[in-house]
């Protein structure tokens, strides 16, 4: 073995780009780590939530170790034997302990994102988390973090030796079976900063270890490679481990070797622990794996082209592929242009070709970019758990349509809204316990996330069980703050819109939780932001729903290319329900109110020429274009609908922040830059400025006094 181990050492060291990998596979165990504990508080005696923590720490402790996290493995080690001793009913797993754990997880975090400037561990942290683990398992109490460390290093030397023996059944309370096993590093492992000796140092803390080393793959000296690993390694492991408990020991190589793990029916569990030394076991184990494999023939299996059916990609490299995707959708409709002007029938038909394939590469880069939003939402558990336990209230939270998919780009800004959105709930909205079994409801409150497709966009909502919105004291603080007149005549829905205005609150107090007047500004901001809308219903006594309407994509959509005079403008063909026609008498039969009758219902629209100003000649004929917003169906007339077009949407920059009903600009197919506009916001404004211009009125009929704050639709004119 003195050769084999030789050769299992790192080439030099452990490579940044290595240790970035190991991270980011760390950070999804840690997750699940995190969502299992907390399952686990709420289901203390799953067997399989405790197999799935034990498995996540070990695997952590073993492979943190091997890319040279000691540190990370050493502070692991004593979680990992507690959850062991839960996972054999020797321990409880106490809430205390789960608490324990999860502060563990972030210290664990820490020690991942230090060495790339996140924030450091807190070693004091740290010494008091392991000394409470310990005095509940009843594990040694003085044993500082260097202790820790020097008992797992000591573990590790027994590995070595081969002194480790199977756990004994009878405090295990578990049968022991015997495994087959087959090692074989791939070509670029060693190079990757593994090191195979840790790997069967860790399968060996598993239970009794028998190894034969496989030397048949290493080639002549001329042809050998000194950064590759020939040696395999043929292994019968007696444990009480299921397979999946093996598998995680090799869970950061497993895509650069090759693995076989076999249970062995021939063997009796046991024989490994005592016959390991002996010859006629190794050929017992080289035998019975060779029946489970072909004769090599110098070639390996990871010598074959790749067939794993996913791939790990950088978020920076798929941003770039798709502003590249981008900018050929942008190229293509300057082709179909020229191409329609040309008449040439072979450049059209090529022009055709292009436009097929860019539309096929558009909607697959628009997949990929597609993620489902339970990663994001299962974040929350734990928001609820440490902010149930710091205002002592009783929360359970609830997920649906986690699997909704959204752009990568809108999930990573939905995180601060919906923390935001979460606090106030609990701080404001959730009663303690007693009042709540006062008013008759159960003393635990809920909370529930949801998510579901709605065309276009997807509906997010942060739904309570609370004790709802006070919209009376809500006017009241708006009128104190001077946001609204004494005599504003406001709708529900307006009264609760104020609540997103910059620092209101109707707290009586300010807390740690909420209470500034700050987070709802932010999630007002974000939703903005994101080309969305955002909506508050609310019961007293029966709580309250947040929901928000936001895009699929903020990359490429699908728009309706329109004109008004001489300029081109967008709107997005996924608000749009159907387009008519508006002629010089429809107007007149309305009496010069912007209404159309539209088989039998009364839509109001707004036309773009009197919006935005445009003082030419207006056609014959004009076009509506119906949309669904939040104020019900409204019309967009416009001169002429001149096609659907894919648009590339591009940020107007921060001088046009302030410009809301726009929601950035593309380039169309003859070099034009046209605007795309916001439905939602344009119907929005349009309706406050008719609301204005109706207290305006008002106010020049009563001396003065207005109804400041009214939101009048165009309709409701008189």
């Amino acid at each position: 073995m003195s050769e084999a181990t030789a050769m299992m050492q790192p080439v030099s060291g452990t490579p940044e780009q290595f240790k970035q990998s190991f991270r980011d596979e760390a950070r999804e165990i840690l997750t699940d780590l995190e969502s299992s504990l907390l399952a686990l508080n709420e289901n203390p005696g799953d067997a399989n939530l405790v197999s799935r923590i034990f498995r996540g720490l070990h695997t952590i402790k073993g492979s943190g170790s091997m890319f040279g996290f000691e540190r990370m493995a050493a502070f692991t080690h004593d979680l990992e034997t507690a959850y062991d001793r839960v996972r054999n009913g020797v321990l409880i797993a106490s809430p205390e302990l789960i608490n324990l754990t999860l502060s563990a997880v972030d210290q664990i975090t820490a020690m991942l994102e230090e060495e790339v400037g996140g924030v450091p561990c807190d070693q004091s942290a740290c010494a008091g988390i392991l000394d409470k683990v310990r005095r509940l398992a009843g594990l040694q109490e003085s044993r500082a973090e260097s202790g820790a460390r020097a008992a797992y290093n000591e573990h590790n030397e027994r590995n070595e030796r081969n002194e480790h023996r199977p756990e004994d059944p009878a405090v295990s309370g578990k049968s022991v079976q015997n495994w087959l096993i087959r090692f074989a590093p791939g070509p670029d492992l060693l190079r990757c900063g593994a090191n195979p000796l840790l790997l069967l140092r860790e399968l060996g803390s598993l239970g009794g270890l028998s190894i034969r080393a496989s030397m048949e793959a290493i080639p002549p000296l001329a042809e050998l490679d000194p950064e590759r690993c020939y040696v395999a390694w043929d292994m019968v492991l007696a444990t009480s481990a299921d397979r999946d408990t093996i598998r995680d020991v090799f869970i950061f190589v497993e895509d650069a070797c090759e693995l076989s793990i076999e249970p062995d029916n021939a063997g009796k569990a046991g024989d490994a622990a005592a016959d390991r030394t002996e010859r006629t076991q190794a050929e017992r184990i080289a035998s019975g794996l060779a029946e489970k494999r072909t004769p090599s023939t110098g070639r390996r299996t990871y010598d074959k082209p790749d067939s794993s059916t996913s791939l790990r990609i950088p978020a920076i490299k798929l941003d770039h592929f798709v502003n590249l995707v981008g900018e050929l959708v942008t190229v293509q409709a300057r082709l179909s242009e020229l191409a329609g002007r040309s008449g040439d029938a072979e450049v059209t038909a090529v022009s055709e070709e292009i436009e097929r394939l860019a539309s096929a590469l558009r909607e697959s880069s628009m997949d990929i970019r597609m993620m489902p939003i339970r990663g994001t939402f299962e974040k929350f558990r734990r928001l609820v758990h440490d902010l149930a336990r710091e205002l002592n209230k009783d929360v359970e939270l609830s997920i649906e349509g986690a699997e909704t998919e959204l752009d990568k780009t809108v999930i990573e800004q939905l995180g601060d809204p919906l923390m935001h959105l979460i606090r106030n709930s609990m701080d404001h909205g959730i009663e303690p316990a007693a009042d709540r079994l006062a008013q008759g409801k159960p003393a635990t409150a809920s909370i529930r996330l949801s998510a579901r497709h709605s065309g276009a966009s997807v509906l997010i909502s942060v739904r309570d069980d609370g004790g709802g919105i006070d919209a009376e004291a809500v006017r009241r603080r708006a009128i104190e703050k001077h946001l609204v007149a004494a005599d504003a005549q406001l709708s529900e829905a307006e009264i609760f819109a104020l609540i997103f205005q910059a620092g209101f609150s109707t707290a009586k107090q300010v807390t740690d939780v909420s209470g500034r007047g700050v987070g709802m500004d932010v999630v007002r901001q974000r939703v903005d932001s994101l080309r969305g809308s955002i909506e508050v219903t609310s019961k007293p006594g029966l709580g309250t729903t947040v929901m928000m309407r936001l895009p699929l994509t903020m990359a490429i959509i699908d728009g309706l290319v329109v004109d008004v005079g001489d300029s081109c403008f967008v709107l997005p063909m996924g608000s749009t329900l159907e387009c008519i026609e508006l002629t010089r008498d429809d107007v007149a039969r309305a009496n010069g109110k912007h209404l159309v009758n539209v088989r039998g219902e009364i839509v109001p629209y707004v036309r773009l020429r009197e919006h935005f100003n445009v003082r030419s000649q207006p056609p014959e004929i004009e076009q509506i274009m119906l949309v669904e917003t939040a104020e019900g169906r409204f019309g967009i007339v416009v001169d002429h609908v001149l096609g659907n077009c894919q648009t590339v949407i591009k940020s107007l920059g921060r001088f046009y922040h302030q410009v809301q009903i726009v929601s950035g600009a593309t380039i169309l197919g003859n070099g034009a830059v046209a605007l795309i506009l916001d439905p939602e916001r344009l119907i929005q404004e349009a309706v406050g400025n008719e609301g204005r211009r109706l207290n305006g009125r008002e106010a020049a009929m009563t001396g003065g006094r207005t109804r400041d704050g009214t939101c009048l639709p165009p309709h409701r004119a008189t």
